[in-house]
């Protein structure tokens, strides 16, 4: 069993709103259309995008929704009056998202939040429901697992990255089983967009790179990211505030938490902080489709 505490990740998603400023500027600019007048940012974290479609579109009504106080909260502080905050959740269906956000919508944008809808293509559903004819829905999901260290450490086996990887997959299954009335969706995001009614359903996927070595603050976000992954897995927050209740099933082997112990270790000789060799590749893919004229 798997529970996420939103409030306990709101810290966290403000600092990612932080982090990705330029990527989220990049992709509002490809999205929005001149006469664009409202658009929304569903599940809007720490309101990173949202802030984004705002300055990629002044004048326009952009609306920031979250389900959780806590993390609207840390949007709102982010986006300094840019953006209106709401208060809503996809799991009550269309209607309260509808009243946030005085819809029709030109654009709705919702980045890595339907997957923590029971009923995924029912949140598509009606997210696509809200949009204004010709309207998109910008779905940001999936991508390609970012890569960030050697393969050889020197500690613990090589490929530790790799297993990580394999490991935060069975945790996303276990979370999405968790879920109460949790519905599969055996196919792809272009799929659940044309199954919505949208048209002309595609996929864009974008490539962030830096190269080693990292800058200090960049450097010091990738290591925080590992630690978060790995509390995540574990279950202890170790003074962070990870936000999750995890079962006893094992994701990692004991040598690789181990190892990952001694990387993560500001005080060791193995600090992760302490390499120049940590670079950042990412690809990260978004679905978009067209509600009909």
């Amino acid at each position: 069993m798997i529970e996420i505490d939103w409030a306990g990740e709101a810290g966290r998603l403000r600092a990612s709103a932080e982090g990705e400023t330029d990527w989220n500027a990049a992709v509002a600019r490809s999205l929005v259309r001149e006469g664009d007048k409202v658009v929304a940012d569903i599940g809007c974290g720490g309101g990173g995008m949202a802030k984004a479609l705002a300055e990629a579109l002044p004048g326009a009504t952009v609306v920031a929704i979250d389900a959780d106080p806590d993390v609207l909260e840390q949007a709102r502080e982010h986006t300094a009056g840019l953006v209106r905050c709401e208060l809503a959740s996809m799991d009550d269906g269309a209607e309260p998202l509808r009243r946030a956000i005085d819809a029709p919508a030109d654009l709705i944008w919702a980045s890595a939040s339907v997957h923590h809808a029971a009923d995924q293509q029912a949140a598509v559903d009606a997210l696509a429901s809200l949009l204004a004819p010709g309207g998109r829905l910008a779905l940001a999901e999936g991508g390609l697992p970012a890569r960030h260290l050697p393969w050889d450490l020197g500690v613990g086996e090589p490929g530790l990255e790799l297993r990580l990887d394999l490991a935060q997959d069975r945790w996303f299954k276990v979370m999405r089983d968790s879920l109460p009335g949790s519905v599969p969706m055996p196919y792809g995001w272009t799929e659940a967009l044309t199954r919505a009614g949208l048209t002309g359903a595609t996929t864009r996927s974008v490539l962030t790179e830096a190269p080693a070595p990292l800058p200090p603050e960049r450097l010091e976000s990738v290591v925080r990211a590992f630690r978060t992954r790995i509390e995540r897995l574990t279950g202890s927050s170790q003074g962070h505030g990870h936000g999750h209740v995890v079962s006893d099933e094992e994701w990692l082997t004991p040598e690789d938490l181990d190892a990952w112990r001694q990387l993560l270790d500001p005080d060791g000789p193995h600090y992760l902080g302490q390499r120049s060799d940590l670079a950042v590749l990412s690809v990260r893919s978004v679905h978009l489709g067209h509600a009909p004229r």
